[in-house]
């Protein structure tokens, strides 16, 4: 059974980014440390009246509708013991979904509506959305819509974003939850804790909420505050464990894109919406999903205090299964840039979703290292695994190899794209699914090439060494 431990999601306006795309982003946890999973796509259906989807952990079962758009999604391997868990994807018709965060309400809500313990979790959340929504506030208003007619067996945050729209939503009890859309020119992180802060019911535009919301917090004077309507301070958390394991994610976000955030890491008011004074890249988010504290005194790797390195819990973990970023664009295909390894290690390789399939090395990934094959967690987890082993050697080469990767990715998208310019329907699809297969092919090889450099670099650096004339 896959167990969530915890999650960090990143939504950007398109005014907000650099090249005015939406971006939603999002490492995707686990309690273990390897999880396996695979990338695949998961083509168009029509027709088909007899589908249905099941879970293993909680028997939840539903059907499915007759019609289906293509999608791609991270699920994991061993789905029959541990649940799709589908994660994140981008379909057919341009609209990005990542499901989900973890998000944990408090027992004064949950008191009055209980968690739905057979009710629609995240294990089966994308299955039962991504193919049939055709933007971002549908897709809010089918979740909200399905967690109506089910409920919900936990509390989760989803992602959602179309060529102009990006949307966060926040289940907390078995049946409420809202949404709030991201400002065009403004960004949002959580970390599972509830994010959403003041709602305002008469902006339907920006915010969509469950039926009787309002009613259901006045009958059970949920409300703590004087005025208005706090929606982070009537459903969520503010405990210990919220000020060491959630709250300095979202301060080391903003001190990366506000460096001159005046708030601390165990901040319990942390702003969920946040303006910058400059444009927001790829790169940036992919470096806060794999950064650890860095330079400062809490990061793990640095040189802090014992006890401030443990302090808190980084935003990159060994335990991330996949790390994304879904960049919708607007005039031209939307792209997934995943990363299935050790995100602090391992490169966001962008794929372009309107694509037949997925290379063999990223679509059958074994349950088991297997030094003979070419599976692109396992390549991804190997190569974090031997930086790491000896870090003040590798960090740089590690570094340096991400650089070279990320400027070929650009050189790729650039290219792929004018040459794509002019086709559509079958024959586009087409080249795009060469265009991610050349791409793969060539990260594998660089990638390989890194590790055989530091095996024979790390047989160097053993302990187990003499020499004659320094050691005597």
């Amino acid at each position: 059974m896959k167990i969530e431990s915890a999650c960090t999601s990143i939504l950007v306006g398109k005014n907000a980014s650099i090249d005015g795309t939406t971006m939603i982003a999002r490492n995707d946890d686990t309690f273990h440390v390897l999880s396996p999973h695979r990338f695949y796509m998961h083509p168009a259906w029509k027709g088909e009246k007899a589908l249905k989807v099941k879970s293993p952990l909680n028997g939840f079962e539903a059907p499915l509708p007759e019609n289906g758009y293509r999608y791609n999604a991270v699920p994991n391997v061993d789905t029959a013991a541990e649940g799709d868990y589908e994660e994140s994807g981008i379909n057919e018709k341009n609209v990005a979904m990542s499901a989900t965060e973890s998000t944990y309400g408090n027992e004064r809500a949950l008191a009055f509506d209980p968690l739905v313990v057979d009710g629609l979790d995240e294990d089966l959340m994308v299955n039962m959305v991504l193919p049939f929504i055709e933007s971002a506030r549908h897709g809010v208003e089918y979740l909200g819509q399905l967690i109506k007619q089910y409920g919900s067996p936990a509390g989760n945050s989803v992602l959602f974003s179309d060529k102009d729209n990006v949307w966060y939503m926040e289940i907390v009890t078995g049946h409420h939850w809202v949404a709030q859309r991201i400002p065009d020119d403004a960004y949002a992180v959580a970390a599972n804790q509830v994010a959403i802060q003041q709602v305002d019911f008469e902006d339907a535009d920006n915010f969509i909420w469950s039926e009787g919301l309002q009613e259901f917090v006045e009958a059970h004077q949920l409300n703590p505050d004087k005025a208005g309507f706090n929606f982070r301070h009537i459903f969520g958390t503010m405990n210990e464990k919220d000020r060491h394991y959630n709250t300095p994610r979202v301060w080391y976000a903003h001190h990366i894109l506000n460096p001159e955030t005046p708030e601390t890491p165990e901040s319990a008011e942390l702003p969920f919406i946040m303006r910058t004074d400059h444009l927001i890249t790829r790169e940036d988010i992919a470096y806060i999903l794999g950064s650890h504290y860095n330079e400062t005194r809490f990061d793990p790797l640095g040189h802090g205090s014992e006890a401030d390195k443990r302090r808190y819990r980084p935003i990159g973990l060994n335990r991330t299964q996949n790390s994304h970023i879904l960049q919708v664009r607007n005039g031209a295909e939307a792209i997934m840039w995943l990363n299935i390894g050790i995100p602090t290690y391992s490169p966001y390789v962008p794929f372009y979703c309107n694509a037949e399939d997925t290379d063999p090395s990223y679509n059958q990934t074994p349950m088991t290292f297997d030094v003979d094959k070419d599976s692109a967690y396992w390549l991804h987890r190997e190569l974090g695994m031997l930086v790491e082993s000896h870090y003040s050697h590798f960090i740089q080469q590690n570094r340096d190899y991400l650089t070279k990767l990320n400027q070929r990715f650009r050189m790729h998208i650039a290219k792929t794209d004018a040459a794509t310019a002019e086709l559509s329907g079958t024959e586009l699809t087409e080249a795009l699914t060469a265009a991610n297969y050349q791409l793969v092919a060539m990260v594998k090889a660089e990638t390989k090439q890194q590790i055989a450099s530091m095996v024979m670099q790390g047989l160097e650096l053993s302990q187990l060494t003499f020499n004659m004339d320094k050691n005597l």
